[in-house]
């Protein structure tokens, strides 16, 4: 097959010719509320009124927040990659037995898209802190972030901080439960308050909705720090919207793909080969400046592993509000039974959930391209 000159001249980019690297020091940058969030407060968060949590959650949080913005910041620390000297021992001591008189840490408990991330970014931007007093990352970023520093050194680099929050803790990775737990511990003992979100423990999932007594026991001797909220409600990216747009030919979607700059176009498969390549910490990068993602041939996910790779990515993407234009099967159909029966139930579901709304908002990119020829 030819390339005519027009395409040529036009054509998109491809996340499988990319291979970003990521220095510590943006790990560190970017633990903030992503784009997506940029702009959320409680204000704009619209409880559900048959869902009386959800109101109950903003008060709860807006009070944290005003609690948080009244603390002095701890004496004797310093942020980011300075050296942070540590009180002695008995000191450090007595401030492990003498518990705090409120719990220094909210835990958001309720199923997928009922906003617990717009209510954990809400109240990262409630508390009068400046920007670098405050972290806001997913459990998958934070143990990035220990792998990139070192342990101690993100203990040094958190400590100053304000308030460290957490979306998505993940209670079905032993090793890095106990891993970030460890690190909460330190945090907490130098006065870093805490809120967190998290999913839901393998061979736990009930009615695959809420694990608030699993996170509480999973993270064990800080569970006396956080109050549990729970939120009640059915997934918003859902309520009262149309139907997921079925998936475009291929053809829609490689002209879609030429007409919008910035857009990328990758077969399906391939990217899912790719992203094996590619740290899950480097995603986020991966992504830098597309302003839609098009890909051909989508089809069911083979295997576990390149299934939550493929959550990673659908996460970034969300994140950042990119577009998804897709042929091939729709997003529902990307994980097996099995899968969707299994012990990681509920990040398919969020992907399937956040993918489904990427799709709608691409479906004028395939539109508009042959409204503009019709003109022409």
């Amino acid at each position: 097959m030819s390339t005519s000159t027009p395409l040529a001249e036009a054509q998109p980019l491809s996340l499988c010719a990319r291979e970003p690297r990521v220095p510590p020091e943006r790990l560190v940058a970017e633990l903030v509320p992503p784009p997506r969030f940029d702009s959320v407060r409680f204000s704009t968060y619209v409880p559900d009124p048959k869902q009386p949590s959800q109101a109950e959650a903003v008060r709860e949080l807006s009070a944290f927040a005003a609690s948080l913005g009244a603390s002095p910041a701890a004496p004797g620390r310093r942020g980011w990659f300075g050296r942070k000297s540590r009180p002695p021992r008995a000191a450090r001591s007595a401030a492990r037995t003498s518990a705090p008189a409120a719990p220094r840490g909210m835990y958001l408990d309720g199923g997928y898209g009922v906003g617990k991330t717009h209510l954990l970014a809400s109240l990262w931007h409630a508390t009068e802190a400046p920007p670098e007093k405050k972290a806001f990352g997913t459990f998958v970023e934070l143990t990035n972030l220990v792998g990139a520093l070192g342990f101690q050194q993100t203990v040094a680099t958190l400590s100053s901080h304000r308030l460290l929050c957490i979306d998505e803790f993940e209670l079905d990775d032993p090793g890095d439960t106990v891993l970030v737990s460890s690190l909460l511990a330190r945090l907490v003992e130098a006065g870093v308050a805490l809120a967190a979100t998290s999913n839901t423990l393998p061979g736990k999932l009930g009615e695959g909705r809420f694990a608030a007594q699993d996170f509480l026991r999973e993270i064990q001797g800080l569970s006396a720090h956080f109050r549990a909220l729970r939120i009640d409600g059915e997934d918003y990216r859902h309520r009262g919207l149309p139907e997921a747009p079925a998936p475009f030919t291929e053809e829609q979607v490689v002209r879609a793909a030429e007409a919008t700059p910035g857009a990328s176009l990758d077969a399906f498969p391939a990217l899912l080969g790719h992203l094996a390549r590619v740290h899950p910490s480097r995603y986020g990068a991966l992504t830098d400046g597309l302003s839609a993602v098009c890909l051909t041939g989508v089809a069911p996910v083979p295997d576990q592993s390149t299934a939550l790779r493929l959550v990673v990515l659908a996460d970034r993407l969300y994140d950042r509000e990119v577009p998804v234009l897709a042929s091939g099967l729709p997003f529902d159909q990307l994980f097996s039974e099995e899968m969707l029966n299994g012990g990681y139930r509920k990040k398919y579901f969020r992907a399937i959930s956040r993918l489904t709304a990427l799709a709608r908002d691409a479906k004028p990119l395939a539109e508009t391209p042959a409204a503009e020829r019709a003109e022409g």
